[in-house]
């Protein structure tokens, strides 16, 4: 698959408050960029108890600017800010998103944002364990504990600097327990892990590469 953009937004301190007077303009954005492919995948950035902290977006690079400025959360000061980074899915056997039923109303996922280091061992560490970390990743993505996961780039067809990856844990202490045996947490590759809840609104995604 080609590259898409990762957007990380972060809430504005009075979103919680305002969010639902937006939502729908929201969704309504986002249902025909899903049917289209130009949206890969969003999310919400929620604590532990469920309160929102911002979103997560997957998009086609050629959508992006174009989407940016259409979003009712930026428009309407729901985001506080934003940052953009190419972003490369792994191809896995992942299984398929949401398509129909209600939006939870409760936390279902976890999110590890990870960061890694910026020492000169830095990428010699991820490449030395990447296959071990694969091959742990495989079968999750096969039997839905990994719903999406991949590489942020240092730049447009860069090199791999972190990682997202959403796991199908519905508390955070489920999901840092699980991470704490993948190879790149024992191998010292992500150095700043940023764990967040969410849950998946269904929408009529295309299949991600790789899904089963």
């Amino acid at each position: 698959m080609t590259e898409c953009r990762l957007v990380l937004a972060r809430a504005a301190a009075d979103a919680g408050a305002r969010i639902g007077a937006v939502r729908a303009d929201h969704l309504a954005l986002l249902r025909p960029m899903a049917e289209s492919g130009e949206l890969i995948l969003g999310v919400p950035l929620l604590d532990g108890m469920g309160a929102y902290e911002g979103s997560l977006m997957l998009v086609r690079a050629e959508a992006l600017d174009r989407y940016l400025k259409a979003e009712p959360f930026r428009r309407e000061g729901i985001w506080e800010s934003q940052e953009v980074h190419p972003f490369r899915i792994a191809p896995l056997p992942y299984r398929p998103l949401p398509q129909d039923g209600p939006v939870p109303t409760a936390p279902t996922h976890s999110i590890a944002i990870a960061l890694d280091g910026k020492d000169a061992g830095a990428l010699a560490r991820r490449l030395s364990v990447r296959d071990a970390h694969l091959a742990r990743v495989h079968p999750a993505a096969e039997d839905g504990t990994l719903v999406l996961g991949g590489a942020i780039l240092d730049a447009p067809g860069g090199g791999m600097a972190g990682s997202v990856a959403i796991t199908a844990h519905p508390t955070l202490e489920a999901a840092k327990a699980w991470w704490a045996g993948d190879p790149y947490v024992t191998g010292g590759v992500w150095q700043a892990i940023t764990w967040h809840a969410t849950r998946l609104a269904p929408l009529p995604y295309r299949p991600l590469p790789g899904m089963a």
